[in-house]
């Protein structure tokens, strides 16, 4: 098939899939009134292919074939592979307005992960699901689907793994081993763009026990297979005036509860079945890519929060002050320390088999440690230099009204030579950007997407080589 166009995409959302929005069986994503923005935001993948700025990095070539398929599926090989997945991340998502649009990224950070936990269980005796991960990962390139993943279980009582819950569905399981495939029973959670993607990767999402047999378990599906069903989350649903809105009117995610009521997977999509040795060890590698897609794709986050800070300081003729550029500055300084760090984290890579570039784990963690621990702090600082007109300025109505409009742009202006539109719509994005609901979505997935502050510093405490450094301390203390 090769690249897809946006139309194409479209016409490949309607395919029967059982999405339901506040409780209501959804006819046609594409066309309903919230999830069409979200497949709208999707696009943008697609166009990115077709668009001669952004083609030489979007799209690469197979040598055999001569076929073109998009980078997203490209298996990293060196830094330069890494730098430029990273670099169309951040492309694609400063076409969508800070949103990312995800449809590729995450679901070839889990096929990375799946070629490099199928090679290590071939040497272990089970060389099925490397052939069927290689048989998968192809179909997915090149019919160029957009591809989610489900994670994250409902877990029930956190204190308790599968076992001892008050029903044994609060983790994902195999419930019949048949001839032809598995019947999986349970639910995922945040799963983001399902309700618009061709595919589904459903993975682990901790290590299992010797007990935990029947969850240790991971597959694909496309996204209209019988008893798979997505609960739309409504958070945010409501139309919106781009005035008022300028990122949240056009722009949208989509996140579900994810249902798998009885689902048959037929064997070669299977890629884990009851190895629970394996299970916390493809959680874990999917987590190394997915992070560091998380900071790719927050890096035009961080510079539209210096840009705007910067642009209604100049508005409010206040940017001379010395608190102000020292607020400025704090904002350059958060969006170069984490822009620098992912830079490094692909320098710095690992090889795994099968010849797999994973970048690399400490510095990967630093720079979500990073952005995630001083997110609030930033929204604070652009929050301060705007003012309180985020919150109680006037509407787009107010605006446009004849009776109104005068009175806003006599009393709502700013700096001398600055438009009053030029500086309420500045007001606006930063409204959207830090104070909506969008801002809310934002600032809880800062905390808790791709991992929460406390797995981040697990995994930095993991990494780092305390041996090493103390090793160093005694020789320099004389402590043999």
């Amino acid at each position: 098939m090769g690249l897809r166009t946006p139309e194409q995409y479209k016409a490949s959302l309607r395919d029967g899939r059982e999405v339901y929005y506040r409780g209501e069986l959804v006819q046609d994503v594409t066309t309903h009134p919230i999830i069409g923005i979200a497949v709208d935001h999707a696009c943008i993948d697609y166009q990115m292919s077709e668009d001669p700025r952004y083609r030489d990095l979007a799209v690469m070539v197979d040598p055999q074939t001569k076929e073109p398929y998009s980078r997203y599926f490209h298996l990293p090989q060196n830094a330069e592979d890494l730098l430029k997945r990273s670099k169309l991340i951040s492309a694609s998502t400063r076409e969508g307005a800070t949103l990312v649009v995800l449809i590729k990224e995450i679901g070839t950070d889990a096929l990375f992960a799946l070629h490099i936990v199928a090679e290590e269980m071939a040497k272990r005796g089970k060389p099925e699901y490397k052939e069927r991960v290689q048989k998968y990962y192809q179909m997915c390139r090149d019919r160029d689907y957009g591809v989610a993943v489900a994670q994250s279980d409902v877990k029930g009582d956190r204190s308790l793994g599968p076992q001892g819950q008050d029903h044994p569905d609060y983790y994902l399981r195999v419930v019949e081993e048949r001839s032809d495939g598995i019947v999986v029973r349970g639910a995922k959670v945040h799963t983001s763009v399902l309700t618009n993607t061709d595919e589904v990767i459903v993975l682990p999402t901790r290590a299992m026990k010797a007990e935990d047999k029947a969850y240790a378990v991971a597959f694909a599906l496309p996204a209209a297979t019988k008893g798979l069903k997505l609960l739309a989350s409504a958070y945010g649903g409501f139309k919106k005036d781009p005035f008022d809105f300028p990122i949240s009117a056009k722009h949208k995610m989509m996140e579900t509860l994810t249902v798998f009521d009885d689902v048959f997977v037929p064997w070669d999509r299977v890629f884990m079945n009851g190895e629970t040795e394996a299970a916390g060890f493809l959680a874990l590698t999917f987590v190394k890519f997915h992070r560091f897609t998380a900071v790719s794709y927050k890096l035009p986050l961080l510079e539209l929060f210096a840009g705007s800070a910067r642009a209604i300081a100049e508005y409010n003729g206040i940017e001379n002050a010395g608190h102000i550029r020292e607020k400025l500055t704090e904002l350059a300084a958060y969006h170069a320390t984490v822009q620098g760090l992912i830079i490094a984290a692909a320098h710095q890579h690992a090889v795994m088999a099968p010849g797999i570039a994973v970048p690399n784990v400490l510095l990967t963690n630093v720079a979500k440690y990073q952005f995630a621990s001083n997110y609030h702090d930033a929204v604070q600082m652009v929050q301060d230099i705007a003012g309180g007109l985020l919150v109680t300025g006037p509407s787009v109505e107010d605006w446009r009204s004849e009776a109104t409009g005068p009175y806003v742009k006599k009393y709502l202006g700013g700096k001398k030579g600055v438009p009053t539109e030029h500086r309420l719509r500045m007001m606006n994005l930063i409204s959207d950007l830090t104070a909506s609901d969008f801002g809310g979505y934002q600032e809880v997935l800062a905390v808790h997407a791709e991992g929460s502050l406390e797995a981040e510093k697990l995994q930095t405490y993991r990494e780092y080589d305390f041996n090493a450094a103390a090793a160093y301390a005694r020789e320099l203390a004389g402590v043999k």
